[in-house]
């Protein structure tokens, strides 16, 4: 069993270098595959933004002339392109409660508005430097893991007219609204942030199955490699040195041999050849010494 014996530490060797092999592609396709999950969280968060902001658009060009007359005897939230945007994403979570969207305000008209914890130190975030335009991050939710977008609200001139001072306010707003919230917001003023969250869970569990076939394939594939220079080494290697060995035993021990050394290539047929000549010499030297 010795011929195994070098067979199970060449087999050692391959099994140790192919396992860091695997650990490094395991671990290169995690952090692949976990980037690509962060990707598709951010598009689609991105797509839903744009979403809001075409509704507010729709809101702002097309159903605030239809309700401009009616808005003189009842104030309408309708009206409101950020009241249309939530709306519409308020019908979205009924389906799909993992996401959502939210126009996070610090002093906001509508007290569902008003920006939670989190959401005001973003909010913060964007009136302490006027220079950032979007910020994104992951945070635990009762939903699992979430990716969220926010950008920040600034108070345009169209809003102030209602925003601006409470006692120039509309007496249809304040009699909806009262008097206390929403109101004394400055021209340009970062007065909230619109905040989209997106589920990270299924992007990341399908990930974590791509990587399981992933880290499947890749072991099946070293596992033949394995196989295959396993047999390249018992006919290379292994098969030539066995027969050798069965063949300089007896002569060892000055028994006649079995028959020449077998005829190989490479190195070991260099070893081969070198007991052949060694086998013929001691042949001959046994000759001219004659019987004993």
């Amino acid at each position: 069993m010795r011929h195994w014996t070098l067979m199970l530490r060449i087999n050692a060797a391959l099994v140790v270098l192919f396992t860091l092999a695997l650990a490094v592609l395991a671990f290169a396709g995690a952090s692949v595959l976990r980037a690509d999950a962060r990707h598709e969280a951010l598009r689609e968060a991105d797509l839903m933004m744009g979403s809001a902001l075409a509704i507010r658009d729709y809101t702002a060009s097309e159903i605030v002339p239809l309700l401009a007359g009616p808005m003189h005897a009842t104030f309408l939230p309708q009206s409101v392109p950020s009241y249309a945007a939530t709306q519409n994403f308020l019908k979205l979570r009924e389906a799909h409660p993992e996401y959502a969207y939210k126009e996070a305000t610090l002093n906001p008209t509508n007290p569902r508005d008003r920006a939670a914890d989190w959401e005001a130190d973003l909010v913060q975030r964007f009136r302490n430097d006027g220079a950032v335009a979007e910020l994104s991050g992951e945070r635990d939710t009762p939903m699992g893991r979430a990716l969220y977008v926010a950008r920040p609200i600034r108070a345009e001139a169209e809003c102030l007219p209602c925003h601006g001072l409470a006692t120039a306010a509309p007496r249809t707003l304040l009699d909806r609204y009262g008097p206390n919230n929403g109101f004394g917001w400055q021209p340009r003023e970062v007065i909230g942030a619109q905040v989209v969250s997106v589920p990270l869970s299924s992007a990341t569990e399908r990930a974590d199955r791509e990587l399981m076939s992933y880290v499947a394939a890749a072991a099946g594939t070293l596992v033949g490699l394995l196989l295959a220079t396993n047999l390249v080494l018992y006919v290379l290697l292994v098969r030539p040195l066995r027969r050798a060995v069965a063949i300089a035993e007896p002569l060892s021990r000055g028994e006649p041999a079995a028959g020449p050394f077998p005829s190989t290539g490479g190195e070991v047929g260099r070893l081969v050849r070198a007991f052949e000549r060694l086998r013929t010499s001691l042949e001959k030297s046994l000759k001219l010494l004659g019987p004993p």
